[in-house]
């Protein structure tokens, strides 16, 4: 094979999506790829149309409320209407245009194969539909996957795989693949094999401060209950969940922890810890904080590296701590963060908020502080990760050059 031999990928995925979780593995899938294989040209696609971080989502938690509040086969009417719009007047030009050139195609990384009010669905047909125009290979790489899917969604997701030009399917954890094997294998495509999460190399990826984690630090992500319900979690109303961020943030503060909040960027967590924020800081009587927006992944990395522990719902929030070796205590909402913590060990650090008190949060703080993050097993995971990355680079130029 001719090594010096040019190869332009095109992966799709939410990369610019608000929450940074979603840019962050894009990055780290990118970045490791072109370290293993420098040939390799990355063109980014998003699967919204987005081209850079920032101005997007402002009115997406009107959205996500107004479609909470339809009844269902309303909901899939009204979502199936603006996405098919949507995606024939902006995302179509945009995919094509994008793929115009490319050797090979990557649907890489995040929850993609869910279906949210046919979201994915009919955005991942759309993009499926002009690789398969252009003839151009694709690898399905480190997607979770979830089981939630309408019959339409299913349909749609199932009709564009089976036509696409299937270079190799890897799904990011044993749920996610027993839910692809079931529900596609009837269908035709092929099943999936694992490959783990590219956010796993974030502290291999970015240049991390040069610093020590801060003693008795707790980095609390803070998510809208709204989001909580949207993706399936079981919190409540918004006044549930907010009286237990209220208690439990007083809690670790009168055991002398600093507590510092935060969000992974999503316009709705934002706001609701614009509502609150205020009274937040004002009961920790100097030991509650809010860090600063973030603008990029990397400063997303950053604060969470130098926390002693990190609490969230949010999976990227978990996940890139867990990289930097700050251990974290996930809130259960999602299925993928109870995998994730499965996954890596820590399965006892995964709690729901509506059985456990706040003072028993203090507890496992000082738990997973004295603990921390197993290195063994650390060190394989993140391996496991690169080396799948460099595995699939390997696949990428072999098709390419095949062409």
């Amino acid at each position: 094979m001719n090594r010096s031999f040019r190869v332009k990928v095109a992966i799709l995925n939410v990369k610019y999506s608000p929450n940074l979780g979603d840019g962050l593995l894009a990055e780290c899938l990118e970045r490791e790829l072109v370290r293993h294989h420098p040939s390799i040209e990355v063109v980014p696609i998003d699967l919204a149309g987005r081209t850079h971080y920032g101005g997007h989502g402002r009115n997406r938690a009107l959205a996500m409320r107004t479609l909470e509040r339809l009844p269902g086969p309303l909901r899939r009417v009204a979502a199936w209407s603006v996405l098919s719009l949507l995606a024939r007047v902006r995302l179509r030009p945009a995919f094509r245009a994008a793929l115009a050139d490319c050797d090979a195609a990557v649907i890489g990384g995040g929850n993609l194969f869910a279906d949210d009010d046919l979201n994915f669905p009919i955005k991942l047909a759309l993009g499926l539909a002009e690789t398969r125009r252009r003839d151009v290979p694709v690898a399905v790489f480190a997607v979770g996957v979830s089981d939630n899917w309408s019959a339409t969604g299913e349909r749609l997701f199932a009709r564009a795989l089976a036509s696409a030009r299937l270079a190799c399917v890897r799904v990011r954890d044993e749920r996610s693949q027993d839910i692809w094997n079931r529900r596609l294998g009837v269908h035709g495509v092929p099943h999936a094999k694992i490959a783990r999460d590219p956010g796993l190399l974030a502290a291999r990826c970015y240049a991390l401060p040069a610093c020590a984690h801060a003693m008795r630090v707790v980095a609390l992500c803070v998510t809208d209950p709204l989001a909580v319900r949207y993706h399936g979690g079981s919190d409540g109303s918004d006044a549930v969940l907010a009286a237990w961020y209220t208690q439990s943030i007083a809690a670790l503060a009168d055991a002398e922890w600093d507590v510092a909040l935060f969000t992974n960027g999503s316009p709705e967590d934002r706001a609701f810890l614009d509502q609150r924020c205020a009274g937040w800081v004002a009961a920790g009587r100097g030991r509650v904080r809010r860090l600063p927006d973030f603008a990029q992944p990397a400063d997303l990395v950053a604060a969470l590296s130098r926390a002693t522990i990190v609490i969230a719902h949010r999976m990227h929030a978990c996940i890139a701590a867990y990289s930097c070796g700050v251990p974290a205590i996930g809130l259960r909402w999602d299925r993928k963060l109870d995998s994730f913590f499965a996954l890596s060990g820590r399965d006892a650090f995964m709690v729901d908020t509506a059985t456990l008190a706040p003072a028993e949060i203090v507890t496992l703080a000082e738990r997973a502080a004295h603990e921390g993050v197993e290195p063994a097993l650390h060190a394989d995971l993140l391996d496991a990760a690169s080396a799948s990355v460099a595995l699939l680079g390997d696949l990428l130029r072999d098709r390419a050059c095949a062409r």
